[in-house]
């Protein structure tokens, strides 16, 4: 007896476009509970923030204070260290931090004055000082941190977590990248979908205006449906001429869940239904654009874990210094920078934990790579992957810990380095999924997020 497929069935029932939404939702629910069973680790998150800063922050003026530049500003750096060549070739002189550092919570933990909200809650952060990258220029960097590859078309890390848990929520994307309103040197790659299904891929909203072009229909829902009527019967053709297609399945499956997003998303995006103390919390009615925008995101991006959403990504806004990438001009750059995004993390931070969501969310605080300890020109900083920090919050993460450092300059990492590799790992590992399992055979080999490489920090692990 020959089984037919599941495109065959739905070809042969005769209850139109209805069948294809409830066979496309029990297929869902189907890969969601083999997810759960497939589970190698404890979950102890369902959901991660990754809270993208876009450009490299200068690891030395945010969470990395190194007295030594201090004591040397304003000296030959190849005086008083080895210098590696730099992206742009411009290096001036040891440059001091503008900024003090002062201690924070229980655990002590120094954290810049660019951060007077973030530093509030150290105590619930794993601060990662010894992050490495393979690449000192954007693009490359930029696939890298987001796709454990330097080459461009390798699937993002949303992807690969939605490939593996499956959604929550049937009616939005597993994986939603919140545009603050600029795209990363690499493009719409950092959140595509690469080799995997096109299900798999980042799906962007924006936090203010309409969410999602054309999310309101413009028709009749009668008009809506004779053209996906249409749309079946051309699918059919297809079948019929070609057989059976998993790129045909994918189209069908995103104009299911784009057809029941129009129901969805504007009732997510509508923040009024918010109270307006926190509104104010996130900085919505702040006087500062670049604020307004990042706690719409930060804001929407709770309301995206309330709702089932795996992965949710927030970029930068456009503060007018070309994201946190300054070459020149270090202080006003980074001020304004800072000023956008401070608040609204600081809220999210608070908001997920008042409302119990903060142990089952994983929020991540990254750049591509740091900043260099000597000056570019006189007063900017040059692209330095050799030792930068980021840092983890909430599920499963031991709050109030420092791994790793720099050279008392905060130039290279030199003990407890890490990879970006380390950090897909102990991602992973936190949802519950042994990253050298998790696996799509593809040009031959089983591909993974972490290639051959990756090693978990349980140092940072609660």
């Amino acid at each position: 007896m020959v089984i037919p497929s599941r495109r065959q069935w739905l070809l042969q029932a005769a209850n139109g476009f209805g069948s294809v939404a409830l066979a496309g939702l029990l297929h869902q629910q189907c890969q969601s509970a083999e997810s759960k069973q497939a589970l190698q680790h404890p979950q102890r998150a369902k959901s991660i923030i990754f809270l993208y800063m876009d450009g490299g922050p200068s690891q030395v003026d945010t969470f990395d204070p190194k007295p030594m530049l201090t004591k040397h500003d304003g000296k030959d750096p190849g005086d008083l260290f080895k210098v590696s060549p730099t992206q742009f070739n411009n290096n001036g002189k040891v440059l001091s931090s503008p900024w003090k550092f002062q201690q924070y919570g229980q655990s002590g933990i120094p954290v810049s004055d660019l951060f007077p909200h973030m530093a509030q809650h150290v105590d619930e952060m794993a601060i990662v000082r010894s992050m490495t990258s393979q690449f000192p220029e954007h693009t490359f960097a930029n696939y890298f941190l987001h796709t454990g590859s330097g080459l461009q078309g390798r699937p993002s890390m949303g992807a690969w977590i939605t490939y593996g848990l499956g959604s929550e929520n049937e009616n939005l994307p597993g994986f939603v990248v919140l545009n603050g309103g600029l795209t990363p040197p690499g493009g719409l790659d950092c959140f595509g979908n690469g080799f995997l299904a096109a299900t798999y891929q980042g799906s962007v909203l924006r936090p203010t205006g309409q969410s999602i072009a054309n999310v309101t229909p413009l028709e009749s829902p009668e008009a809506q449906r004779r053209k996906l009527d249409f749309l079946r019967q051309l699918d059919q053709g297809t079948i019929r001429h070609y057989g059976n297609s998993d790129a045909v399945d994918a189209a069908i499956a995103n104009y299911e869940l784009a057809f029941r997003m129009q129901a969805e998303v504007p009732k997510l995006c509508d923040i009024s239904m918010e109270t307006q103390a926190t509104q104010t919390l996130y900085g919505i009615d702040s006087d500062n654009e670049g604020t307004r925008t990042f706690g719409r995101e930060c804001l929407l991006a709770r309301r995206l874990v309330e709702q089932g959403v795996r992965f949710i990504e927030l970029t930068c806004p456009n503060v007018g210094h070309d994201r946190w990438d300054q070459h020149n001009n270090l202080r006003e750059g980074h001020i304004a920078n800072a000023r956008a995004v401070d608040q609204p993390i600081g809220a999210l931070l608070k908001d997920l934990k008042q409302r119990g969501l903060l142990d089952s969310t994983l929020v991540v605080w990254a750049g591509e790579f740091g900043r260099t300890p000597f000056a570019q020109g006189a007063n900017g900083r040059d692209h330095n992957p050799f030792g930068f920090t980021i840092w983890l919050a909430g599920g499963g993460i031991r709050g109030g810990t420092i791994h790793g450092e720099t050279d008392e300059w905060g130039y290279r990492a030199v003990r407890d380095k890490c990879e970006v590799h380390d950090l897909h790992a102990t991602m992973l590992y936190l949802l519950g999924i042994e990253h050298t399992q998790s696996t799509f055979r593809f040009g031959g080999r089983d591909m993974r997020l972490t290639d051959v490489h990756g090693h978990v920090i349980h140092s940072i692990v609660s």
